[in-house]
């Protein structure tokens, strides 16, 4: 039996309360945008209020980074300063999981991010978020790998410090306490 993803009348409106007092809170990261036609788009897309609901309890604080005119799409962001907590020691992807012989992590960021309805960063995407602040200073999130690094076993992350955003490398299946991941939703 396939679970629900949708939320209740209560829930719905507990989050957007949230979402409406970081929105405001944080002006300097969507200016020009209205919350109540952010709240109507929200509305009209039941689905994807249960996806940011799923970023909320993990720890991610969404906020609205950017707005695509063209398509009018809003696009929400992880916005907690540090890597979500709830999503945090995790390796790569399923093959790294699978890969690991002793000490698994619980899961993998690829596999929890497509379960919750969230692309991850892309390194760009990880630039353009650190652009409108900083983010991860002391933690760090794992960022979609291009293919040719990861069949050679790598992964790439991300984190900001000295003001700069710094790109690493790693074994797809290590995982340490402070790295998790970040996601984006189109909406």
């Amino acid at each position: 039996m396939t679970k629900k993803k949708q939320l209740d009348a209560e829930q719905t409106i507990v989050l957007l309360d949230i979402l409406k007092k970081r929105f405001e809170a944080n002006i300097h990261r969507h200016h020009g945008l209205n919350w109540v036609d952010i709240e109507d788009q929200l509305k009209q897309n039941p689905e994807k209020l249960w996806v940011l609901n799923q970023m909320e309890e993990t720890g991610g604080e969404p906020d609205i980074v950017s707005f695509d005119s063209k398509s009018s799409e809003i696009i929400f962001y992880d916005c907690a300063v540090e890597t979500p907590k709830g999503r945090r020691s995790l390796c790569y992807d399923r093959a790294a999981l699978d890969a690991r012989k002793e000490h698994k992590p619980e899961n993998n960021a690829v596999d929890v991010a497509a379960a919750m309805g969230v692309e991850l960063l892309t390194e760009e995407q990880y630039k353009q978020l650190q652009a409108v602040e900083h983010f991860d200073l002391k933690t760090s999130s794992w960022v979609t790998t291009p293919d040719d690094v990861r069949k050679l076993g790598g992964a790439i992350f991300c984190d900001s410090r000295y003001g700069r955003v710094f790109t690493y490398h790693n074994g797809a299946q290590s995982y340490y306490a402070t790295r998790g991941f970040r996601g984006r939703l189109k909406i």
